[in-house]
């Protein structure tokens, strides 16, 4: 073997121990080398794993950079919807302090039209309190008118009246000038000195009816509304100028059919309504060959219709919308006043109904009259 050089350029020592420390030593080389070669096969491949794994990462980073595209984009649209949404809430504030404006303006407006209120409302109460003073006055105005309306009719019916009182009062004279006879005769039968003042006794009644009845027809009447039978009212204004029309020889009929109408109001105005009538019908019949006054009555479920016709002369067409209008009259001064229609108009009126004319030509004037009945549970309460 040749000889082995030494790092200190010193021949080896050959022999058996030398070969076999050599041989250590390239045992010991070779294992590290090995050593060496799996820790770099063992770094390889952990540089494979993270190959892959890095492989991986960046197949998960281009995932999520897409989706982060994706999310940009969202987001993108979002701001600008949030852009738009923006816009439109600065819209819907100016607006609102636009409409804040406007109703501030109108709080000014109603506060001052409120304020004016109060002034309107502060006339209102005195225009009204002077409207109810002067309808008062108007009311009290046209109770006198219709008091001088009843006085006027009274005054046209007291040659009627004064007639219709001589009857009783010469039969009175009549019946007791007998009793005195009878008496003064000595005659012993008392039956009849009591049989002739007795007769005497019931013209003073009727006399004492018939002045009770100017009288009441006479007085202011009452304001009060009650419960009315309409056959009693017209019968009533009928016997005051029953006479009247004897005289003037004007044919009376009377057709009221089998009803009893019953009708709420005042039984003296209602009264003068039909004596006003009767005396507007007196009136027109005077100069007719035929003097003739029907009064006629129909009753339906709520109201009665009365009719008053003449056989007169009848009412020009041109006149029919004045006749009750207040001192209108056609008459010749002295003979009427114009008031008697006037106020029969106002008393239906107050009562609820309606007076109208019909007057073909020349077959005389029709007034008709509506007036509404009682309910029918107050007159069976009164009738209780």
């Amino acid at each position: 073997m040749p000889d082995v050089v030494t790092e200190n350029h010193r021949p080896m020592v050959t022999g058996p121990g030398v070969a076999a420390t050599a041989e250590t030593r390239l045992r010991a080389q070779v294992e590290t080398l090995e050593r060496h070669l799996r820790k770099r096969d063992d770094q390889r491949r952990a540089m494979l794993h993270i190959a892959g794994d890095l492989n991986e990462s960046n197949k998960r980073l281009a995932d999520q950079r897409k989706a982060m595209l994706h999310i940009l984009a969202d987001y993108e649209q979002d701001r600008r919807r949030l852009a738009r949404q923006t816009e439109r809430l600065d819209n819907s504030r100016r607006a609102l302090l636009h409409i804040l404006q406007d109703s501030y303006q109108d709080k000014l407006r109603l506060e001052a039209s409120r304020k004016a209120m109060i002034h309107i409302m502060g006339d209102l109460q005195e225009t009204t309190a002077e409207m109810q003073r002067r309808e008062q006055e108007l009311r009290d105005k046209q109770e006198q008118l219709v008091q001088a309306g009843k006085l006027a009719t009274l005054g046209e019916l007291t040659t009627g009246v004064a007639h219709e009182l001589n009857n009783p009062l010469n039969n009175i004279g009549l019946f007791v000038g007998n009793a005195v006879d009878l008496m003064e005769l000595a005659v012993t039968e008392k039956e009849q000195i009591v049989r002739e003042l007795r007769a005497a006794m019931q013209q003073v009644r009727k006399a004492t009816e018939i002045i009770s009845h100017l009288r009441t027809f006479g007085r202011a009447a009452p304001v009060s509304r009650e419960l009315i039978v309409l056959r009693q009212v017209i019968e009533r204004a009928l016997s005051l100028m029953r006479e009247q029309l004897r005289l003037r020889e004007v044919e009376i009929t009377l057709d009221l059919g089998p009803d009893e109408p019953v009708v709420v109001g005042n039984a003296i105005q209602l009264e003068q309504v039909f004596i006003n009538l009767l005396t507007n019908s007196r009136d027109a019949v005077a100069d007719s060959p035929r003097k003739a006054i029907r009064i006629s009555g129909s009753v339906g479920s709520t109201a009665v219709d009365v009719a008053v016709a003449d056989t007169g002369h009848g009412i020009p067409a041109e006149l029919k919308g004045r006749i009750f209008d207040p001192f209108f009259t056609t008459k010749a001064v002295g003979k009427g006043t114009g008031l008697g229609l006037s106020i029969t108009y106002g008393i239906i009126k107050e009562h609820g109904g309606t007076i109208s004319v019909v007057s073909p030509p020349g077959e005389g004037a029709t007034f008709l009259i509506h007036l509404p009945l009682a309910p029918t549970d107050t007159q069976e309460t009164s009738s209780c």
